[in-house]
C-alpha cells in the first residue's frame, strides 16, 4: 500500500509539471511560475486526500535522486559552447564569482543582524546555487539542508517571475549580461526563463548558474568562517 502511495504521489507531481509547464508555455506569462504553480496544486492535492507531508517525503526523495545527474549534466552545453566562454572568459568569471559572494555575504549578514541561528544564516547564504549544491553547502558547514533547498526554490521563483522586467527597466539588453545575471542569481528556474527569451541568453544563464555552483561550494566555507567570526 505504502508503495501505491508513493507511486500515485511521483506521478501527481510529474502531472502538475507537466500541467504548470503547458500553462507557462502557452501564455508566455512570468507570473505562472511553474515550480510555484506545482507546487501549489501538489499541496492542495495533499490537503484534500488529507495526506501529511510525510506521505510524500519518500516519492520526493526518489525523485531528489535525479537532481545530481542533472546538475552534472550542465557541463554538457558548457563544453559543447566553450568558444563563447572563451572570448568572454574574464568578465564571465570575475563577474560571477563577484555576484555569487555578494548575494551569500548580503543574505548571511542580514539574518544574522537579524538574531538568526546559524543553520538559518548557512541555510540562506546558499540560495542562489541550484538544489542538490545547496543542500550539500549548507549541510557541510552547519545548515539545514531541507531548508537550503526551500531558499532555493523561492529565490529561484523571484528571480524567474521579477528578473526580466527588473533587467529591462534597468535598460539591459545584452544577451550575455541578462542570461549571466538570471543564471547565477536564480540558477535552474531563472535559466528556464532566460531560455525563452533566446538561445544565447539561455546559454549564458546555463554558463552563470553551472560557474555560481562551483564558486560557491569553493568559498562558501571561507566566506562562513569570515563572517561567523567577525
Amino acid at each position: 500500500m505504502e508503495y501505491i502511495t508513493t507511486l500515485s504521489l511521483i506521478i501527481l507531481t510529474f502531472v502538475s509539471y507537466m500541467f504548470s509547464r503547458f500553462l507557462f508555455m502557452r501564455y508566455n506569462n512570468p507570473l505562472l511560475n511553474v515550480v510555484i504553480i506545482s507546487s501549489a496544486l501538489i499541496v492542495a492535492a495533499l490537503f484534500l486526500l488529507h495526506l501529511p507531508y510525510a506521505a510524500y517525503r519518500p516519492g520526493k526523495e526518489i525523485m531528489t535522486i535525479l537532481l545530481g545527474p542533472t546538475t552534472v549534466a550542465l557541463a554538457v552545453p558548457l563544453y559543447n559552447n566553450r568558444d563563447i566562454l572563451r572570448k568572454n572568459l574574464v568578465t564571465v568569471v570575475l563577474g560571477v564569482c563577484l555576484a555569487s559572494s555578494l548575494t551569500s555575504i548580503t543574505a548571511m549578514s542580514i539574518t544574522q543582524m537579524m538574531g538568526m541561528p546559524r543553520d538559518i544564516v548557512v541555510s540562506i547564504g546558499s540560495k542562489s546555487v541550484t538544489a542538490p549544491i545547496a543542500a550539500q553547502v549548507a549541510e557541510v558547514n552547519g545548515g539545514d539542508p531541507d531548508l537550503a533547498i526551500a531558499f532555493v526554490v523561492v529565490t529561484g521563483a523571484l528571480g524567474a517571475i521579477a528578473g526580466p522586467t527588473l533587467l529591462t527597466l534597468l535598460k539591459i539588453t545584452n544577451p550575455i549580461i541578462r542570461g549571466l545575471a538570471m543564471g547565477t542569481t536564480a540558477h535552474g528556474q531563472g535559466t528556464a526563463t532566460a531560455l525563452m527569451e533566446g538561445e544565447q541568453q539561455g546559454l549564458m544563464a546555463g554558463i552563470g548558474m553551472t560557474l555560481s555552483a562551483v564558486i560557491t561550494s569553493t568559498l562558501f566555507p571561507v566566506l562562513v568562517s569570515i563572517l561567523w567570526h567577525s
